[in-house]
């Protein structure tokens, strides 16, 4: 007579995990609905909870693959409370994204337009970094991860009556250069986005023609791959990759020239 063995059951390994900020509306929608669609979970970090609920019922993305935590990516204190909700419900992110960003014009003659600036910087820069802080160590620690900041094409260049974004957006382009420098050699990536214009509620007020404008559907999925790659910087889409290159190149003279009388970014309130 034989005995019978038994096996224990292979454990089931959970999906893998994307944490988005921003991701009520515009490029950080779209990214959490493309990565929802293609199985991974979701840790949405918004401003918005009823609106997030509301697209994500639409979509019959189901309530088991999702957390939504409410915080102020501006604020510090708040994204070191989110990060620790996050690892205690749902574990540590595959992948960070640091989306969330805003835009308004300023002129700095102006008193008011300081305030601009600096709620600019505190969101489009401390924001990003404070989305990243307490995940680092435990990426580290594990030996993976993927960090990824959103910047644009706005930061190759200052453009007049764009000074808080572009400023903004340039600082996020140089954090994440250093950021991929300290973490060289421990497994976790860092991955810098460079959106030209996508069709979001950022862009809808623009008073200027927007080249190779994009839907935002298109543009996750063009992100997902460059991150899926590991890409260290990429500009989305390859067009506005060449116009990056050449406003590097040109002149300043040149570049004055080439914007002057452009319409102007509207400014709070207008």
């Amino acid at each position: 007579m034989t005995s019978a063995t038994t096996t224990s059951p292979t454990p089931v390994q959970p999906a893998p995990l994307v944490l988005v900020t921003g991701a009520s509306s515009g490029i950080g929608q779209a990214l959490a609905q493309h990565y929802a669609q293609a199985g991974w979970r979701l840790a949405l970090v918004v401003r918005k909870e009823f609106e997030t609920k509301e697209w994500l019922s639409a979509l019959s993305i189901s309530t088991d693959s999702y957390e939504i935590y409410l915080a102020d990516v501006a604020n510090i204190d708040d994204m070191v409370a989110m990060g620790q909700a996050v690892l205690a419900r749902q574990g540590l992110p595959d992948v960070v994204i640091a989306n969330a960003g805003i835009s308004v014009g300023m002129d700095t003659a102006i008193r008011a337009d300081l305030d601009v600036l600096a709620r600019t910087l505190a969101t489009n820069n401390v924001g990003m970094a404070a989305t990243f802080h307490p995940f680092v160590a435990a990426m580290v620690a594990r030996g993976s991860g993927t960090l990824v900041g959103v910047a644009s094409v706005a930061g190759i260049r200052g453009l007049p009556g764009h000074g808080a974004y572009c400023a903004s957006k340039a600082a996020a382009i140089s954090y994440c250069e250093s950021l991929r420098g300290e973490l060289r050699g421990t497994g976790v990536r860092v991955v810098t986005l460079l959106p030209g214009y996508v069709d979001t509620p950022l862009t809808r007020g623009n008073r200027y023609p927007m080249p190779f404008l994009m839907a935002p559907a298109a543009f996750a999925e063009q992100a997902a791959r460059a991150i899926a790659q590991q890409t260290s910087y990429r500009v989305i889409p390859w067009q506005m990759g060449w116009v990056a290159k050449l406003l590097r190149l040109l002149p300043n003279a040149w570049l004055d020239k080439a914007f002057a009388g452009r319409p102007r970014k509207r400014r709070q309130g207008e």
